[in-house]
Formats: structure tokens, C-alpha cells, sequence
């Protein structure tokens, strides 16, 4: 009884796990199929999507095939178009323009000139250095050696005249040829009294006298110190130097005892009566200078009237290091002048009548120059202009502007603004 209850047991369990079993394949076999099932839907969608993509892109190659493929038809000839100015309908451009209220015009303090013809003056302003005119320096020296016996002039900045004594020379070749003339002025005074016979003697002595007197004159002797030494019939052991120009003694190389050589300069003398001032004036400016031209000269530390001048001269070289030009001004020295002196220099630069406006009235953006035209009492209206030479307070206007024409000189700079807040294509901003 007891196998039997065993036996049946076994069996239960048995059939029990069998199910189980089965179940679980089952299971599994769903699970299998549930994927498969999905895998199949995913491959069929992909599969429609590729056909739809292919089926797109085919449509799309026909229907860019058939718009390339049309034959391209050849453009007909334009026909020319006349210039816009030759058309009877086109009308210039307008200058902008702008009105402004009687409140506003009196709010920003709004004045006016009238462009008028006048001579532009401007004023060069530099600083120059006195020197001494150089056609009124000159060098004393001899053409002979010798020693200084006496100086006359003694020290540097002595006032001296036109053939005033300087020193007295000791020279052996000055009185060889003092005694070479003095001899043949003897034969030729003879030869007076009692003639020899001979012409061609005669001639000779006549040669020597000229020969001896030549030489003389090449030694700087005058003819007054010839008179003196036939008057005397002896040869002077010392030579007198005189003054050549009246002046100031600027320098004096020289001592009384001292031995000179031929050459040696031994005074340098300027008449300071003229005097050249050497101004600087800079590379831009020097188009606007010309000789002739009037100047004035003053001293920071003289207080008194200026001196009137003449450009006399423009030196043809650019200093590098200042890109300065030189330029010589001629004054007369009233005696407060002295070489080395600093001076200020005012050129006065005048030129011939031109159409000019007040430099305020010209607004300047950096690339082009505005200024405002007053059309009637408040509105204005907007003109480009081209500038020429400038004054001290006028700039000449080669374009843009006429004659007679009102121009904005104070309160443009708000007109100007107002003009770009309302879209009237302003100046495009100011530099001032």
C-alpha cells in the first residue's frame, strides 16, 4: 500500500514538472516569437522608409532633369539706357534741408554771415636768432710777415670807422720793397735832369718805378702812403693796418709783439647797422612764404614798438632733425639788437581777393567740410563744401558755396545734429 501511495506521488510530481516545464517553453517560445514579431516591423517601416527616400529623390532628379534640360533660350538685346541726366524727367538731387522753429532757432542762439569776397591775411609766428649781415663782415689780415710793433685795438667789441689805425707792422720784405721803390723813383727824377740818350734805359727805369709801385699796392699800401713815402724819401720801418669797414671788432686774433704770417686773419669786423634774423619756419607753412614779404620783430624782454622787417631770403635746405626751413629777415638794428640774440618773428602772409566764409561756419567730419545755407529764416539747408587757403579767422571756398549766399556760423553744430535725429543725412559727426 505504501509503494503504491509512493508510486503515485512520484508520478504526480512528475507530471507536475513536465508541465512546468512545458509551460516554461511555452513561455519562452512567445517570448521568441514576440521579438521576432517586432524585428519584422521594424525591417518592414525601415524597408518603407528607404522606398519613400528612393521614391522622393527620383522625383525630385526629374524634376531637376527636366528644368536643366530645357533648352536655354537666348536672351533678346538689351536695349541701351540713356544716362540719367539726358532724360527731360530726371531731376537733380536735392542738398538736405531742414526748418527749425523760432523757439528752437532763439534756444540755440542761432548767427549768420554773408560770404564776401576779401583778402585773406594770416600771421607765420617763429622764434629766429640774430646774426650779423654777411655782406658787411670782413677779415683784416696781411699779405705780408711780420711782427706787431703797436695795437691800436686792443680788445674785442671796440667800435671802429672806415680807415681807422688797427696796428703798426714790422715787415723786412715791406721795406726791401720800400727801398726797391725809392730807387727807381731816384733814376727816373735823374734821368729828368740829364738825360741818358737811350730810350729803351729810359723805358726800363719808367717799368721799375711801375714794378716797385705795383707791388706796393698787391701789399695793401695805399696810395696815400706812397705819397707820404716819396715825400719823405725814406723807407718806414713799420706798416700801418687801417679799418676796411666801420663796425664792431667781433673777434681779434692778435697780440701786440706777436709774429703774423701772410693771410693770418687778425680781426673779424661787422657793421651792425643791418642785421639778418634766421627764423625757422616749418615745412607746411613755407609754401606761404615769398621775399618781400613784411614781418615784425619783437623781444620777449623789451617792451616797446617792433621792429618792421623783410623776408630778404628762403633757404633752399629742410633741417631733418626740426623740419624747419630757414628763412632770412632783414631789420635795421635801432641799437637793443645783438648777434645771438632770440627774437620772435611774426611773417605776415597776405594774399589777393577770394570768396571766403568765417572759419566757424565750416563744420569738418574728417572726410568732407559741411557748412549750413540759410535758405529763408529757419531753414537751412545742408552744402558740401571745398576749402582753399586760411586766414587768421576767414577760410577761402573754392566750391560749394556763392556770393552773397548766409552761412550759419553759430548754433550749425545743434542744426547739424537736429539734421541726423530727423534723417536728413547730417555732416556724420564733427571734429573741431
Amino acid at each position: 500500500m505504501k509503494n503504491k501511495k509512493a508510486v503515485f506521488s512520484h508520478r504526480v510530481d512528475r507530471g507536475l514538472r513536465d508541465r512546468k516545464e512545458t509551460m516554461d517553453c511555452s513561455s519562452r517560445s512567445s517570448s521568441v516569437s514576440s521579438v521576432t514579431s517586432v524585428v519584422k516591423v521594424f525591417n518592414l517601416l525601415s524597408t518603407g522608409f528607404i522606398l519613400v527616400l528612393l521614391l522622393s529623390g527620383n522625383s525630385f532628379a526629374q524634376d531637376h532633369s527636366g528644368h536643366t534640360s530645357q533648352p536655354t533660350a537666348t536672351p533678346a538685346p538689351r536695349q541701351a539706357v540713356p544716362p540719367a541726366q539726358s532724360s527731360p524727367t530726371a531731376r537733380p538731387q536735392e542738398a538736405p534741408t531742414i526748418t527749425i522753429s523760432p523757439d528752437k532757432l532763439q534756444l540755440i542762439g542761432v548767427r549768420t554771415a554773408v560770404a564776401s569776397y576779401r583778402s585773406l591775411n594770416k600771421s607765420i609766428r617763429t622764434v629766429g636768432k640774430v646774426e650779423p649781415d654777411e655782406t658787411k663782415l670782413a677779415f683784416v689780415n696781411t699779405k705780408v710777415g711780420g711782427w706787431v710793433k703797436k695795437l691800436f685795438v686792443n680788445f674785442t667789441g671796440e667800435q671802429v670807422t672806415k680807415g681807422q689805425p688797427l696796428l703798426s707792422l714790422y715787415s723786412p720784405d715791406l721795406v726791401t720793397a720800400q727801398e726797391e721803390y725809392l730807387l727807381a723813383l731816384r733814376q727816373i727824377r735823374s734821368s729828368q735832369t740829364g738825360s741818358t740818350g737811350f730810350a729803351e734805359i729810359d723805358s726800363s727805369r719808367k717799368e721799375l718805378l711801375e714794378s716797385s709801385r705795383r707791388r706796393l699796392q698787391l701789399w695793401d699800401i695805399t696810395d696815400q702812403q706812397i705819397e707820404e713815402l716819396e715825400a719823405s724819401n725814406k723807407p718806414r720801418t713799420d706798416m700801418i693796418i687801417e679799418a676796411p669797414v666801420s663796425g664792431i671788432v667781433l673777434e681779434k686774433m692778435v697780440l701786440e709783439g706777436g709774429y703774423i704770417a701772410p693771410g693770418m686773419n687778425l680781426y673779424r669786423i661787422a657793421d651792425l647797422t643791418n642785421l639778418w634774423i634766421l627764423a625757422d619756419v616749418y615745412e607746411y607753412e613755407v609754401p606761404l612764404v615769398r621775399t618781400g614779404q613784411a614781418a615784425r620783430v619783437t623781444l620777449p624782454y623789451y617792451a616797446g614798438e617792433p621792429l618792421h622787417a623783410t623776408v630778404s631770403y628762403i633757404y633752399p635746405v629742410l633741417d631733418p632733425a626740426t623740419r624747419t626751413v630757414k628763412v632770412r629777415v632783414a631789420v635795421r638794428n635801432p641799437g637793443m639788437l645783438k648777434p645771438e640774440m632770440f627774437a620772435n618773428v611774426e611773417i605776415l602772409v597776405s594774399s589777393g581777393s577770394r570768396l571766403t566764409v568765417p572759419q566757424d561756419a565750416v563744420l569738418n567730419s574728417g572726410l568732407r567740410q559741411i557748412v549750413y545755407v540759410e535758405k529763408k529764416p529757419g531753414t537751412y539747408e545742408m552744402r558740401e563744401v571745398t576749402l582753399g587757403q586760411r586766414g587768421e579767422d576767414h577760410v577761402e571756398v573754392l566750391k560749394g558755396i556763392r556770393k552773397g549766399e548766409r552761412v550759419v556760423t553759430s548754433g550749425n553744430f545743434l542744426i547739424d545734429s537736429e539734421t541726423q535725429l530727423r534723417g536728413a543725412g547730417g555732416g556724420g559727426g564733427h571734429q573741431h
